[in-house]
């Protein structure tokens, strides 16, 4: 049994006994092309055999017996999982509609209420998506005026990075500020200094969240919310994060509404601000307070805690493995020198491009993806799966995939070159998900890889501190975070 902390052990009891006065003897009617999976208990369902910590890797090896296509029950929660490329992809691109919901997990609707990008669904969601694209797009996303900005930022970091001299110290804050500077930019047109206490405040809320809401008790509360919820432990944090997070974010768009020029929009607040005031005809559609304040929350976490994650772990890696760092810096040299590192510069840095796309592969980010859900029956890969089901399309199985990668546990480079050095596409090569619900900011996540990652290592070179042993384990969470660890960054002039 996984669940081996005694809290979600007796949690786990205390649930079936009171839920079994409700539930006992009633059974769903399934449909008979419903997709198959392993036997389940009454009322917990398959919670007993779920890694709580890491429940991707028990879907991975439940696929190896019930298939690509497989059902769970988590408590109270019914979900399909879609394991391996091809079956991936298949649904979210050629069903891309049918796959295109999100289902009604309780952490999520606590903290979203189906507002803002991420969590949305139907017309919301599209409006908030298509808002995002365009303004990202017009702010500069893949163009020179955000390139100059990451640029920018890469000095500030270079200089914070030489304060320490080459001696040991811990880098998450340091790498999220660096990275949240750059969507704060987009999103409220100016930039905080690293150690600005409303900053780290707000990244420590961001980090705190994201590792809670990976964690077993918001898995036990997502199976069993009307009792869990009044229970005390972590999940209980989240709302109040939350709040903060969203009074900052309302004082921030209150302060700019009575500054705001129509003329003149600075940002995407200002962008929306407009939006709002055409919207007046009919208030309170989807241009409203509430809208704003979430898709500002999305925006600002999704964009800095995953790219910053994705660096920490470029750099932990780089630790581990010197050779490969070596030839990434021979690189550098060649082709950039002392200059400043471009985007330009990619298209001739294949081994490079190689790292940065096997450090995501290797890192697996979001390795559960962040659930879909069907939005009408749907019969794929013969199965049948009603309407509104949860359904994992699980990124940990696509980077993965023995099929597409020669070695998927191993950190791999060639994976992405061919014989003559040159860099090869492999279409199982989806950090950002596919589809619809891909990540918006994908273009914007990949110029700052590269930038970031290129001027770090044209600066230092990066040590393990004395003694210290390198871990590759990810750390529990939503998403992987490495475990917490210092670095040594050596400069190299």
């Amino acid at each position: 049994m996984y669940f081996n902390d005694p809290v979600t052990i007796v949690l786990s009891v205390v649930t079936s006994v009171f839920l079994a006065i409700f539930l006992f003897g009633q059974k769903k009617k399934v449909h008979p092309n419903y997709p198959p999976g392993p036997p389940r208990f009454p009322l917990i369902g398959n919670m007993h055999i779920i890694n709580a910590n890491k429940p991707y890797v028990t879907f991975h090896e439940l696929a190896e017996k019930y298939g690509s296509v497989y059902s769970l029950q988590i408590g109270s929660q019914e979900m399909v999982v879609l394991c391996g490329y091809e079956t991936v992809k298949d649904a979210l691109v050629n069903y891309t509609e049918e796959f295109a919901g999100r289902p009604h997990v309780p952490v999520f609707f606590d903290v979203a209420k189906e507002h803002g990008l991420i969590f949305s669904n139907g017309n919301n969601w599209k409006a908030m998506r298509r808002f995002t694209l365009s303004t990202l797009r017009d702010f500069g996303m893949g163009k020179r005026t955000v390139e100059d900005k990451i640029t920018e930022e890469c000095q500030s970091l270079i200089e914070v990075f030489k304060s320490y001299k080459g001696k040991p110290f811990e880098n998450t804050m340091i790498v999220n500020a660096a990275v949240a500077n750059i969507i704060v930019s987009i999103l409220l047109g100016h930039r905080f200094d690293y150690d600005d206490p409303k900053l780290r405040r707000l990244l420590s809320i961001i980090n705190d969240n994201i590792r809670i809401m990976g964690s077993p008790m918001v898995l036990l509360y997502n199976a069993f919310p009307s009792l869990v919820r009044w229970l005390p432990g972590s999940h209980r944090e989240v709302i109040p994060n939350v709040e903060e997070i969203h009074t900052f974010i309302r004082e921030t768009f209150t302060n700019q509404r009575n500054q705001l020029d129509v003329n003149d929009q600075k940002n995407l607040i200002d962008v929306f601000l407009v939006k709002q005031k055409e919207e007046k005809p009919n208030p309170e559609l989807y241009f409203n307070d509430t809208n704003l304040t979430v898709l500002v929350t999305d925006l600002f976490a999704a964009g800095m805690e995953t790219t910053s994650t994705t660096l920490r772990w470029g750099l932990l890696l780089m630790m581990k493995y010197p050779e490969i760092q070596e030839k990434v810096q021979k690189e550098i040299e060649k082709v950039i020198g002392s200059g400043e590192p471009r985007p330009i510069h990619r298209k001739d840095m294949p081994y490079t491009d190689a790292v940065i796309h096997e450090i995501q592969r290797f890192a697996n980010i979001v390795p559960t993806n962040v659930p879909h859900a069907t939005t009408q029956d749907v019969t794929f890969k013969e199965f049948f799966i009603p309407k509104g089901t949860q359904v994992i399309p699980l990124l940990y199985s696509v980077l993965r995939d023995k099929e597409h990668f020669v070695k998927p546990e191993e950190f791999y480079p060639q994976h992405f070159l061919d014989s003559e050095g040159n860099l090869v596409n492999n279409d199982a090569f989806i950090p950002f998900s596919v589809g619809k619900r891909s990540c918006a900011g994908e273009t914007l996540a990949k110029m700052e890889l590269f930038l970031f990652f290129t001027t770090l290592l044209q600066n230092f070179t990066f040590q393990a501190p004395p003694g210290a042993k390198l871990d590759l384990t990810g750390a529990v969470g939503f998403t992987t975070p490495p475990l917490k660890h210092e670095i040594c960054a050596i400069p190299r002039n």
